[in-house]
């Protein structure tokens, strides 16, 4: 006798979105955390169980994806997929900072000693961005520069901690891209529901 057998199929949501400075990269508060602090869930209207692929810390912007499909976060945070940053460090930077990052650089990660991976880095023109909500000095200041860094690694503070090793303490810092996702057709703080990535 032959038995049905059925398949519940899940269909999962994914979204990118610009994630404007000032906002936490998760939907609630953890236990030691001020109640006022902004968190995704006012930018958008999430399906439930959607969780932050990977995070960008309160002060740092742009892109962040977003799904309820596990899989999905575990492929793109543990699987080496590229992640490029636009970065702007106090200073001018030189080539052998640029060198030194490239190579790789050590960092401390929750105390103890991390060795970064070689990664891509190149001076890059001040790309045009949204305003911050919460504005960074400027050149009155001293002179700055714009890199972008491209790793494919994701540690805690990363990137922040990798340019203020170098000399260069990073002043705003901006995910352009995660594989061959990028920020360019959304704006600040903007949501777009996509395909599965």
């Amino acid at each position: 006798m032959q038995q049905n057998s059925t398949c519940k199929i899940i269909n999962h949501s994914y979204y990118k979105l610009y994630k404007p400075d000032g906002y936490l990269s998760q939907f609630v508060y953890n236990q030691d955390q001020r109640r006022k602090k902004k968190l995704l869930g006012e930018l958008g209207n999430f399906a439930p169980n959607t969780m932050a692929v990977g995070r960008l810390d309160q002060d740092s912007e742009g892109l962040l994806l977003l799904t309820t499909d596990g899989k999905a976060s575990y492929r793109i945070t543990s699987l080496g997929i590229e992640k490029e940053y636009w970065v702007q460090v106090d200073g001018i930077i030189t080539t052998e900072a640029l060198a030194e990052l490239s190579f790789g650089v050590e960092i401390s990660i929750f105390g103890k000693a991390y060795q970064t991976k070689p990664c891509k880095v190149e001076v890059i023109s001040e790309p045009k961005l949204p305003d911050r909500n919460k504005s960074i000095r400027d050149e009155r200041h001293g002179p700055t520069s714009w890199i972008s860094i491209c790793i494919t690694e994701g540690k805690y503070r990363q990137v922040r901690k990798m340019t203020a090793k170098v000399g260069f303490p990073t002043l705003r810092l901006v995910r352009y891209r995660i594989g061959k996702i990028t920020i360019d057709d959304l704006e600040k703080a903007e949501v777009k529901k996509i395909k599965a990535f």
